[in-house]
């Protein structure tokens, strides 16, 4: 069943890209490889730069994927791995490649704006300043939540040197491709090989004891520094955060060739061999039986799981990536149209990379359902809970690479490893992205006012402090559940903005508009149900029986929740203005496209 269910999703893949794609490529937007794109007319080297396509391809889906497509469809299967399936495989045919292959194209005729730009120039000025505010807030919970869980996996020994190496090859990759102009082929081979080498130097005894010795200098014996509402605070996890943030801060303020760009493409090589290998893996242990690839956890378990909620709204937010993602208008609008040399180029880099994520996803659907019990005995599901999740979603993602990996002849301990940085990589290279954009976020919304957030290393540095005060509280914790709802929301918004914008051009809208209604509407619901559930769930702020903390946390989770919910109310209020309006001087003109 495993290797069937990942065949079928690389053949609805195929299917979407090489036909769906194509034809609206050529037909509605009609892109054109001669027209000037952002990248060339405004190359300053430091954000607009043209890049090859297979670059940007693997820059493209190293910053698209994080660990989205992977905790969120292993939390999903506790509905059952049918629902998740089926809808990262229609999700991502008839809304995902269409989000981020079309924010790219409109950005690209829009000069390179970013989605501030874009809402004013397409909506309303009012629009402009709410989306910006939505962003740089929906940008700080991913900031939390992500570096929550990459301070934990960087804190196990057998991660960080490889890590190390592994960005000292990107590094190395900018300058061999852009100053020492290396061909790209022997650029990838030796950096690829030298962060591989890297990664399994870092499993080695020497290796493991120098991080080791790392995270026994301070703390009491039990490496406890204080503790939080929410935990103890360790400190390995504090200064594990601390280097994670300097990563972040690297890719935030020095041009994009120089760091984000190189080691988010060899951080795309070892995740695809990682991926590749592991589906071989699936397809040897089905025909030899070398390990167990049979579905253990039931194709459906229920539409309302105590543990989450109904299936509607809740699963298409807690699967936040693989189907659709609103980080993916990001990424396609102030990253990669600002680089993308020819229009031709954007569907094999955009729609191609959200396809890939796809696939993806789909493993970790794989990797969860296929083993309820771990060879040391931990239950990753417990049936007789109505399968509650029993592990943490980055532990069944590093246990099954690693079971996959070995029918392959890997080792368990360099398996687990791999899986462990698979995960850490998937992270922390959108987080120096998610950096980079919310200093732009902040030079725009507060720029003109206070001319020092122009400054990227000002703008930078302000966002980290936000970010370090939810890391080193734990407040993280609280606030997990709304990332979800904040990123499929963002999806709708930039749904909203294509659709005004087809519109606008007079070309058909429609395969824009309806996935963009279907994700305003789930996600406003999913955002609703969890806003009521923090005020007057069983752990909610008013219940009687939660501690203070608790109570504080849920409330200020509720008001969160409610924001968003609202922002964007609004901005649908004034988009559906200004689509009646482009909509009526289309009716009145010619006919178009």
């Amino acid at each position: 069943m495993a290797l069937w269910v990942l065949l079928i999703t690389m053949a609805v893949a195929i299917v979407g890209y090489r036909y769906y794609a194509t034809r609206v490529d050529q037909d509605i937007i009609k892109a054109d490889p001669k027209r000037a794109t952002p990248a060339k007319m405004y190359n300053d080297g430091v954000d607009f730069m043209p890049a090859s396509s297979s670059v940007l391809f693997g820059y493209q889906f190293k910053s698209i994927a994080a660990l989205g497509p992977i905790v969120g469809p292993i939390t999903a299967v506790q509905w059952g791995w049918l629902p998740a399936v089926l809808w990262l495989i229609i999700g991502v045919f008839f809304i995902g490649w269409v989000q981020d292959y079309a924010a790219s194209m409109l950005a690209m005729r829009s000069e390179g704006m970013t989605m501030g730009g874009l809402a004013y120039k397409f909506i309303s000025p009012r629009a402009r300043g709410i989306l910006l505010a939505f962003l740089y807030f929906y940008l700080l919970l991913i900031m939390g939540a992500f570096g929550s869980i990459v301070a934990g996996l960087l804190a196990s020994p057998a991660i960080p040197i490889g890590f190390i190496f592994l960005t000292l090859a990107g590094v190395l990759a900018g300058q061999m491709t852009y100053r020492w102009r290396v061909d790209l082929l022997i650029t990838t081979i030796v950096t690829v090989l030298l962060a591989l080498v890297g990664i399994y130097l870092g499993t080695l005894p020497w290796a493991q004891n120098i991080v080791t010795a790392i995270n026994g200098l301070a703390g009491d014996d039990k490496g406890v520094l204080y503790n939080t509402p929410y935990g103890p605070m360790t400190w390995a996890v504090f200064f594990w955060g601390i280097v994670a943030l300097l990563f972040c801060y690297l890719g935030s303020v020095l041009p994009i060739w120089r760091f984000a760009q190189p080691v988010n493409y060899v951080s795309f090589w070892f995740v695809i061999l990682g991926l590749v290998g592991s589906i071989i893996g699936v397809a040897i242990a089905t025909f030899t039986g070398a390990t167990g690839v049979a579905f253990e956890v039931p194709a459906f378990v229920t539409w309302n799981q105590p543990h989450l909620g109904w299936l509607w709204p809740i699963l298409f937010v807690t699967i936040s990536c693989g189907a659709i993602s609103g980080w993916h208008s990001l990424v396609s609008t102030s990253g990669t149209a600002r680089q993308l040399e020819k229009e031709t180029d954007a569907k094999p880099v955009a729609a191609g990379a959200m396809f890939t994520e796809a696939v993806l996803a789909v493993m970790a659907v794989v990797f969860a359902a296929t083993a309820l019990t771990r060879a040391d005995g931990t239950v990753l599901y417990d049936a007789a809970a109505n399968y509650k999740l029993q592990v943490a979603a980055g532990a069944i993602w590093a246990g099954g690479m690693s079971r996959f990996l070995g029918v392959l002849g890997i080792p368990a301990a360099l398996g687990g490893a791999i899986g462990s940085i698979f995960l850490a990589v998937m992270a922390l290279t959108v987080m120096q992205l998610v950096l980079r954009f919310m200093r732009v976020a902040s030079a725009e919304l507060i720029g003109d006012k206070i001319t020092a957030f122009k400054n990227p290393h000002v703008g930078s540095i302000v966002a980290l402090g936000w970010t370090v005060l939810i890391l080193w509280t734990a407040f993280w914790q609280r606030i997990w559940v709304l990332f979800g709802g904040a990123n499929q929301l963002f999806a709708g918004l930039a749904l909203l903005l294509i659709t005004i914008w087809l519109v606008r051009e007079g070309k058909r809208y429609a395969w824009a508009m309806w996935p963009g209604i279907f994700m305003y509407v789930t996600t406003v619901a999913a955002l609703l149900v969890t806003a009521y559930n923090s005020f007057f769930g069983p752990s909610g702020a008013f219940a009687a029986e939660v501690g203070v903390a608790f109570r504080i946390g849920n409330g200020i989770a509720g008001v969160i929740g409610l924001f968003l919910a609202l922002a964007a109310l609004m901005l649908a209020w004034d988009g559906v203005k200004s689509f009646n309006q482009a909509r009526s001087k289309m009716a009145a003109a010619p006919a178009g496209d």
